[in-house]
């Protein structure tokens, strides 16, 4: 599959080909959710705790005696049925994460770029070389491009300049190849590629 290469001023600078073992297989939408879900799972920090009757400082002796007060039987006030008491079956602290096979992250991560290019939401970029980090000259390019929803992926090495120039900008971001994931490429409506990215995405995806 042939596509369209372009600058960030908007010019054609050639083509490219897209391999459709990456670019253009049988959507498993499914496979998206799955692995959104994995994603959020594994940003959750799972710190959340709570008192149980073992940590709360309270006397242990015995609240008032076994018989004859016509009241309940009770022992130390660290019981949860008592304000300021321990709390039971509270959350503790815990993992989130859950296993997803590597096939399924593959699978969705060729959706996504499969439904992009369907979509025309998709775009080849020569590079994102730009001479100096200003947000004003980057807007200007983006305005060209009629981009106001984009992620833009890059290798690590050449976006440095571009990565702080699009800081100041709404819903704009750049992520190096090996930080491209799913998630972050559904919160947005576009996806630049470059044309170096493109040949080491699809060597991740067919490796």
């Amino acid at each position: 599959m042939q596509l369209q290469v372009v600058k960030l001023n908007g010019e054609v600078s050639g083509d490219i080909a897209l391999d459709d073992a990456v670019f253009n297989i049988e959507p498993k939408k499914e496979c998206l959710a799955d692995v959104v879900r994995w994603q959020l799972a594994r940003r959750q920090a799972g710190t959340h705790a709570v008192k149980t009757r073992g940590f709360i400082n309270r006397t242990k002796k015995k609240a008032f005696r076994q018989k004859g007060t016509g009241n309940a039987r009770h022992g130390a006030r660290t019981a949860n049925i008592f304000v300021g008491g321990g709390v039971v079956f509270g959350p503790t602290p815990r993992s989130h994460d859950f296993k997803i096979n590597k096939k399924v992250r593959l699978l969705a991560m060729k959706t996504l770029l499969t439904i992009k290019l369907k979509e025309d939401n998709l775009i080849i970029c020569e590079d994102l070389n730009i001479e100096m980090a200003k947000t004003k000259i980057l807007l200007k390019s983006m305005n060209k491009m009629k981009l106001t929803s984009a992620l833009f992926v890059d290798s690590l090495e050449s976006c440095g300049n571009f990565r702080n120039a699009c800081s100041n900008l709404h819903k704009i971001n750049v992520l190096p190849t090996i930080g491209f994931n799913v998630y972050d490429a559904l919160r947005h409506e576009k996806l630049v590629i470059t044309r170096s990215a493109v040949a080491i995405l699809q060597e991740r995806l067919l490796g």
